[in-house]
């Protein structure tokens, strides 16, 4: 198993352009102002908020797999799944509510963490550090 750690490597970073920390941001109070409308305590986002960084232990396996997992948990795609799946259940009557926080949870954490300019894990960079690493 190769970690990061073993390697002497940093887990990798992009800066994240200033249109996508706006971009970010608003996605962010958009999702506190529905979240709150919707019912749901607001205090759900504080506490779930970290639940999403435990992707970083993608990196216990490597540079190449932490990418891999941290990309995945900290985009916008499968939040906006859940809210999807939420809605088409609920189009057929099945009320799945904690779908609908967990995916605006989710939305709020890569919202906010876009806006205090973390991004997307370089895939290139993995690519680079797995092949020095040989």
């Amino acid at each position: 198993m190769s970690t990061a750690a073993h390697h002497g490597a940093k887990i990798p970073s992009t800066p994240v352009p200033l249109l996508h920390r706006i971009e970010g941001a608003a996605i962010a109070v958009a999702t506190v102002v529905v979240f709150v409308t919707a019912g749901f305590a607001w205090w759900w986002l504080a506490v779930l908020f970290l639940l999403f960084d435990l992707s970083m232990l993608g990196y216990a396996f490597g540079i190449r797999i932490g990418a891999l997992v941290y990309n995945l948990a900290h985009s916008y795609t499968a939040p906006l799944a859940l809210l999807g799946l939420y809605t088409a259940l609920a189009a057929v009557g099945i009320a799945t509510p904690a779908l609908a926080l967990v995916a605006a949870c989710w939305l709020f954490h890569v919202g906010a963490d876009r806006a205090l300019g973390f991004g997307p894990r370089p895939s290139a960079w993995a690519d680079a550090a797995s092949a020095t690493s040989r």
